[in-house]
C-alpha cells in the first residue's frame, strides 16, 4: 500500500478578512479554522463568570485597565482568537475587535481546548507578548500562571501573587475561586 503525504499547499488557508463572513464561533490559528463548540460546561462557565467578577471589582479604580470577556483578538493576518478573559490596558474597549496584545489572558481549559489552550495558545501568546499567561483547569482546581521575562514564559509562579499591570495590581482569590457556590 502507498501513502501519499499532504502537502501544505493541498490544505485550505483562511484569512482574517475570510473568518469575519463565518457564522457562529471560531477561532483562526496559522490560517486553521477551530470551532468553538460546543459550549463550555457548567463549572467551565462559573470559573469564568468568577474570575470575570473577581477582576472587574478590583479593577473598577484602575481608570487604564478593563477586564473583558470573550472577544476576537487579531494577532497576524491568518491568525483570531478568542481568550476566554482578558484584561487591557490603555485600550479602547468599545471596538468589535482588540487591537493590541492584552496585559494578562485567561484560559480555562475544556476536553476541546486542552492541548490547544497548553500548546499553540501558549506560543501565540508568547510570541505576542502577552505578560501574563493564566490557564485555570477546572479538572484539577487549579491555576497556572506564566510571567513573560526575557520574551519567554516562566511559569508555574504562585498564583497569589499580585499582577502588576504598571497602573494597578490585581490578584485573584483562589480559594473563592474553586468553591462552588
Amino acid at each position: 500500500m502507498q501513502t501519499h503525504l499532504i502537502q501544505k499547499d493541498d490544505l485550505p488557508h483562511y484569512t482574517y478578512a475570510e473568518y469575519r463572513e463565518w457564522e457562529g464561533r471560531w477561532e483562526l490559528i496559522f490560517g486553521i479554522p477551530f470551532a468553538m463548540t460546543p459550549m463550555p460546561a457548567k463549572k467551565h462557565q462559573r470559573l469564568s463568570g468568577e474570575i470575570f467578577t473577581q477582576l472587574k471589582e478590583q479593577l473598577k479604580t484602575c481608570p487604564r485597565c478593563d477586564v473583558m470577556l470573550p472577544v476576537d483578538w487579531p494577532i497576524s493576518e491568518d491568525t483570531v482568537v478568542q481568550p476566554d478573559i482578558i484584561i487591557v490596558c490603555d485600550e479602547n474597549p468599545e471596538g468589535a475587535t482588540l487591537e493590541k496584545t492584552p496585559a494578562v489572558v485567561f484560559e480555562i481549559l475544556s476536553p476541546s481546548t486542552r492541548k490547544k489552550d497548553r500548546g499553540i495558545k501558549y506560543k501565540l501568546y508568547e510570541a505576542a507578548g502577552v505578560k501574563y499567561y493564566c490557564i485555570v483547569d477546572p479538572d484539577t482546581n487549579s491555576l497556572d500562571v506564566f510571567v513573560l521575562q526575557n520574551d519567554r514564559f516562566v511559569g508555574d509562579l504562585n498564583p497569589v501573587i499580585p499582577f502588576d499591570l504598571g497602573p494597578c495590581r490585581i490578584s485573584l482569590d483562589i480559594k473563592r475561586l474553586f468553591t462552588p457556590t
